[in-house]
């Protein structure tokens, strides 16, 4: 169905794609290539939400070098879209630009839209075909596919750790555990988010920025505190800057929500039975305000609350070739009954970087709809 010219283009899309890791949220990452008589006549990805979609940026590139699009392939690693959000249809601009054929990675995840982008082409006459390394396109978007089918983003939870598994000295000092890439590489991973979630006891005893420092990222992500009572001190580095999102319960003390409010904070009530902060709740809520990626550096404390309750999709962990014997560990929640009881995990990749080690394991029932081809 496709050929390997049909690869090469189309890998090509997924690297164009990729420029917009840490710039499009809440829309996804998606790339474009526009092909003509064996020649590259146009390219482009999306850009920062209200801005030129990758397939229109892919139009403009090729009429910019004075290359006509009529009769060219576009090769998209989504599907163009179908409905007028901040911008025109994509694929209104390719049926309008008379290209010959389509071919995209995946259908759009968005079960309110998805194929409709693709039968519209279809229905203007124009070849269209799907599925084309769709694996790597779902991996790029995987936030945004949890977002779109379970209304929830996609948890992410990083740690650093000894190889017997603890984060830091009874003391609390943890910096710093792992070397200087395995940091670098963290902070990576927080700038591809959409969000970064902490908890009070983190902000209590480490009192962190939570921003991005050792990459470069044209923007920060959206830091977010779980905070049930409200005892963040006022002159935490977590309110200098962009003001944060602050869940609480319905516990916290109203002086002190008054004086966050009046430091920027924005504050969100949501509280469970038993006077905490809902985490499941938590996770619709953002992904309501357009988050795709969470990121989580917390304790041990909110690390096991949040795997209790089911709101992590994969554990990011950095292991280092030490040991510190009895400190804190990594998580903090009741042992099964059983080991056929315990939570697997499948790993997903192992890397080394420098003398530490890369983990990236899934939860088995984290489950996120496959590429729709």
């Amino acid at each position: 169905m496709f050929s390997q010219t049909d690869f090469t283009y189309m890998e090509r899309a997924l690297a164009l794609a990729s420029r917009g890791m840490y710039t499009t949220t809440p829309n996804p990452r998606v790339g474009c290539v526009l092909v003509k008589n064996g020649e590259v006549i146009g390219m482009g990805f999306t850009q920062p939400a209200g801005q030129d979609h990758a397939e229109v940026r892919a139009l403009k590139d090729a009429r910019s070098r004075g290359k006509d699009p009529r009769g060219a392939t576009a090769y998209v690693t989504l599907e163009p879209c179908s409905h007028f959000g901040r911008t025109p249809p994509c694929a209104h601009a390719l049926i309008d630009a008379r290209v010959e054929k389509v071919i995209a990675a995946m259908e759009d995840p968005n079960p309110t839209v998805s194929g409709r982008g693709l039968a519209m082409l279809r229905d203007a006459g124009i070849d269209v075909r799907c599925g084309l390394l769709a694996n790597e396109a779902h991996e790029m978007n995987i936030g945004f596919v949890s977002r779109m089918t379970r209304r929830r983003p996609w948890v992410r939870m990083k740690v650093a750790a000894t190889l017997d598994g603890r984060t830091g000295l009874p003391s609390g000092e943890s910096q710093w555990i792992t070397g200087e890439d395995a940091r670098a590489d963290g902070h990576a991973w927080r700038a591809r988010a959409c969000a970064i979630l902490t908890g009070i006891g983190t902000v209590r005893e480490d009192d962190p920025q939570l921003t991005v420092r050792a990459v470069d990222t044209p923007r920060q992500p959206q830091r977010v505190l779980v905070d049930s009572r409200l005892d963040v001190p006022l002159d935490a580095r977590i309110l200098d800057g962009a003001p944060p999102w602050i869940f609480h319960s319905a516990h916290a003390d109203a002086q002190r929500a008054e004086l966050l409010r009046d430091k920027g904070a924005q504050l969100i009530e949501l509280s469970n039975e038993l006077g905490k902060v809902d985490l499941p709740a938590m996770l619709t809520a953002l992904a309501d305000r357009g988050i795709n990626e969470l990121h989580v550096e917390a304790g041990h404390k909110l690390n096991g609350s949040l795997l209790r309750e089911g709101c992590v999709d994969e554990l990011l962990v950095y292991l280092a070739p030490s040991l510190l014997g009895s400190a804190p560990g990594m998580f903090d929640f009741a042992p099964p009954a059983t080991l056929d009881a315990r939570p697997h995990l499948k790993f997903h990749r192992i890397d080394r970087l420098g003398d530490d080690l890369r983990i990236l394991a899934r939860f088995a029932d984290a489950h996120v709809a496959g590429p729709l081809v």
